[in-house]
C-alpha cells in the first residue's frame, strides 16, 4: 500500500484555529488506495520542517504534501517552488523572527515541488474547489516548510515525493476580518486536499521540472 504523509500547522498570527490541520483531520484513513498519515506540526521555524522530516524517516511515506494556511486567498494553491529565503513578518510561535537569511546555508536557491501541481489544480477544481497553481510560498513558515522538506527529499530520500499546499482561511475566522476577507467551509477545504491527493496518486510520474532545482 501506498502511503501520503499529510502535515497540517497549528494555530499562529492570534488565531485560534489553524484551518490547515482542521481539514486535513478532516480526511479519510486511505485515500484511492493510499494511507494517510496524518500530523500536526508547529508553526516553528525549525521545528516544523524537523518534525515532518523526522516522521518520513519514520513512516517513509511514497509522498509528502504539507498544508498551510494562506489568509486573503480564495482558493487552494498547490505550490510550485520554495526558496531558500528567510524574511517573517510576524514572530513564529515561539517568538523566532529571522529577516533576509537563507534557509540552508551554502544549499540550491530554490527547489521545485515534486508533485503534479497541474493535475492537482485541475482535480480539485472538477471537485467544484476553487483553485489555482501559485509560484510563490512566501517568506514565511510555509516556506520554510517547503523549501526544507525538498531540500531533504532531494539530499536523502530521492524517492520520495513532496509538496506543499495553501488553503483560506476558515469560514469562521473571517468573521472579524474586513469585509470581503475571502473564507471556505473546512469541509470543502478538506474535499480539495483529498482531490489533490487523488490527482498525485493517478500522476505519478508527472514531474513539472526535472532535476528539480536551481541555482
Amino acid at each position: 500500500m501506498k502511503k501520503i504523509l499529510i502535515t497540517g500547522f497549528d494555530p499562529f498570527g492570534g488565531e485560534s484555529i489553524n484551518p490547515a490541520f482542521e481539514a486535513v483531520k478532516l480526511l479519510p484513513d486511505t485515500i484511492a488506495g493510499a494511507q494517510v498519515i496524518k500530523l500536526e506540526v508547529p508553526t516553528v521555524f525549525g521545528k516544523g520542517p524537523q518534525k515532518t522530516i523526522d516522521a518520513i524517516e519514520e513512516y517513509k511515506p511514497d509522498y509528502v504534501l504539507c498544508i498551510g494556511q494562506a489568509g486573503g486567498r480564495s482558493q487552494l494553491t498547490p505550490e510550485f517552488v520554495g526558496i531558500n529565503y528567510v524574511q517573517a513578518r510576524i514572530p513564529d510561535n515561539e517568538g523566532n523572527q529571522p529577516m533576509n537569511q537563507p534557509l540552508v546555508e551554502g544549499a540550491p536557491q530554490a527547489y521545485f515541488a515534486t508533485i503534479p501541481v497541474h493535475a492537482m489544480v485541475e482535480k480539485i477544481k472538477a471537485n467544484g474547489i476553487p483553485a489555482s497553481v501559485s509560484y510563490t510560498a512566501g517568506t514565511y513558515v510555509c516556506n520554510a516548510m517547503l523549501y526544507c522538506v525538498m531540500h531533504a527529499l532531494y539530499t536523502k530520500y530521492p524517492n520520495v515525493k513532496g509538496g506543499f499546499m495553501h488553503v483560506p482561511f476558515a469560514t469562521e475566522q473571517t468573521v472579524n476580518q474586513t469585509a470581503g476577507t475571502p473564507g471556505m467551509n473546512l469541509k470543502d477545504i478538506a474535499k480539495g486536499i483529498q482531490a489533490a491527493v487523488e490527482a498525485i496518486l493517478e500522476n505519478e510520474e508527472d514531474i513539472q521540472i526535472v532535476g528539480g532545482e536551481t541555482h
